[in-house]
C-alpha cells in the first residue's frame, strides 16, 4: 500500500501560486514547500512543474534551486520528477563519470517489472540519447554484466503458473552450478534467477531446499561474491517478499555512520506511491523499531521534515 495518493482538493493554479509565495521576497518558507509536495500525487507535482513556467517564465525546478540546497534539494527535486524520468535519471547518474553506483543498478533493475523496464528504457534513450543497454555493457564487467544485460531484456516470464517437475530440475541445477562442484557456474543461476516468475523461483527455492539442504541466499552468500552477489540475493529477496527488500535496504542506508542519503531519498520516493506502508510494517517487525524513528535519528532539519511527512502519508 501507499503513502501518498492524489490530493482531493488539487487546484493547479493554486499551488503554483503558493510556491512562488513560499519563495518570494527575503527567506524561503522550507515548511509550505513541505507541505504542498508531500501532499501531492507524482501526477499532480507534474501538472504543476508544467504549469509554473506558463504563470510565471521560470522553471519550478530552477527557482527551487535558488532558494534551497543540500539533501532538502535533493529530495524535492527528485519529488519533482516523473517515476519513470526518476528511474532514468537515477540509473544515468549511477553510471555516468569515473566509477559505477552498482547498489542503484542493483536496486532498480532487480526490482522492475518488464513494462517498467521498457518504459525505462523508452525514456533513458530519449533523454540521453543512448541505449540504456549498452551504458550497462561498458559500465560493467563479468558475471554482474551479464545479469544487468539480461534484466534489462525485460523478458523476464511474470505469469503465476508453477511447473514442479521444471522447479525440481531447476533447483538441481542450481546445485550442480555451486554447491556440488569447485567454483560457481554463475551463468546458470543467471539463466533460471533471470527469467523465471517470482511464484516459480519461490517453488524452486523450496525443492532447492530439499535438495541442498540449504538456503538458496546461504548458497548465494558462499558461492559468489562483489555485486553479482548482491544482484543475485536482491533478485531472490524481491521474489520472496518486495516490501521486505526495501525494508532491508532502508535499514542499510542508515545503519552505522553515516547515511546514504541518495539511496533514502531513492527508496523513499519510487515507493511512495506504490508500498511505502507496506515497508514501514516490515521494517518495524524486522528491525524492532519504526521507520519514523530511524529517519529521525539520521536526518536533521527540512530534509528530517519532509522525509518523514512521505512516509506519514496524505490519507
Amino acid at each position: 500500500m501507499a503513502t501518498i495518493f492524489d490530493f482531493d482538493g488539487f487546484v493547479v493554479e493554486n499551488d503554483c501560486e503558493l510556491l512562488k509565495k513560499a519563495m518570494k521576497g527575503l527567506g524561503t518558507n522550507e515548511d509550505a514547500i513541505t507541505e504542498n509536495l508531500a501532499n501531492r500525487s507524482y501526477k499532480q507535482r507534474q501538472e504543476t512543474k508544467k504549469k509554473y513556467p506558463q504563470m510565471f517564465g521560470k522553471r519550478l525546478d530552477e527557482e527551487l534551486e535558488t532558494e534551497l540546497s543540500g539533501n532538502f534539494l535533493k529530495l524535492v527535486l527528485a519529488l519533482l520528477k516523473d517515476k519513470v524520468e526518476y528511474d532514468a535519471w537515477v540509473l544515468h547518474d549511477a553510471m555516468k563519470g569515473v566509477g559505477t553506483k552498482e547498489s542503484a543498478l542493483i536496486e532498480i533493475m532487480c526490482s522492475r517489472s518488464n513494462n517498467e523496464i521498457e518504459e525505462i528504457k523508452k525514456l533513458y534513450k530519449t533523454k540521453y540519447k543512448d541505449e540504456l543497454v549498452k551504458d550497462l555493457e561498458s559500465d560493467t564487467g563479468g558475471n554482474f554484466k551479464r545479469l544487468m544485460v539480461s534484466l534489462s531484456q525485460a523478458a523476464r516470464d511474470e505469469s503465476d503458473s508453477v511447473d514442479k517437475s521444471k522447479a525440481v530440475n531447476d533447483a538441481k541445477a542450481l546445485y550442480d552450478a555451486g554447491a556440488a562442484k569447485w567454483g560457481t557456474d554463475e551463468s546458470r543461476f543467471n539463466v533460471i534467477l533471470a527469467s523465471r516468475n517470482y511464484a516459480q523461483l519461490n517453488e524452486t527455492f523450496e525443492e532447492y531446499l530439499k535438495i541442498s539442504g540449504k538456503d538458496i541466499e546461504e548458497t548465494i552468500r558462499s558461492e559468489m561474491s562483489g555485486d553479482i552477489k548482491e544482484g543475485m540475493l536482491a533478485i531472490v529477496e524481491c521474489c520472496r517478499d518486495k516490501p521486505v527488500f526495501f525494508a532491508q535496504q532502508l535499514y542499510k542506508s542508515m545503519k552505522g555512520f553515516g547515511t546514504n542519503d541518495d539511496q533514502l531519498i531513492r527508496i523513499v520516493v519510487s515507493r511512495s506511491e506504490i508500498d511505502l506502508e507496506d515497508i514501514k510494517v516490515c521494517f518495524k517487525a524486522e528491525y524492532g523499531q519504526t521507520l519514523d524513528a530511524f529517519i529521525d535519528g539520521d536526518t536533521s532539519g527540512d530534509y528530517k521534515k519532509l522525509l518523514r511527512r512521505i512516509c506519514m502519508g496524505n490519507k
